[in-house]
């Protein structure tokens, strides 16, 4: 038996999870912005929530409201779900993927 043929026989099961998690972690880092500054921040306006953001920008992200408020809260360092007029939120839409005409549209509506 071949020393390939002998490490296969053993670790094939390994190097296929190797190979499978290293494509995994690839596509996740594509896929991911490289920092924060890659988001955009929001400026609340008086009566937002965090669920009325995530409505506004929905067409914007992948998430759930739920996933999306956890994010949120999470990135700005909220202990619970009340925001203020005038606090600067960070949200997880990709700045060169935003669409400032869509924005403008919901806030003519």
């Amino acid at each position: 038996m071949f020393p390939l043929e002998k490490l296969w026989s053993k670790y094939s099961y390994t190097i296929i999870l190797f190979i499978l998690l290293s494509f995994a972690l690839l596509l996740i880092k594509v896929n991911l912005p490289d920092s924060a500054e890659e988001y955009i921040t929001i400026t609340v306006m008086e009566g937002d929530s965090l669920w009325e953001i995530s409505q506004k920008y929905k067409d914007q992200h992948r998430f759930s409201e739920n996933d999306f408020i956890a994010w949120v809260k999470n990135q700005n360092g909220l202990t619970d779900d009340t925001i203020y007029s005038g606090d600067q939120l960070m949200i997880p839409i990709i700045e060169k993927q935003f669409e400032p005409d869509s924005f403008r549209n919901l806030a003519s509506q």
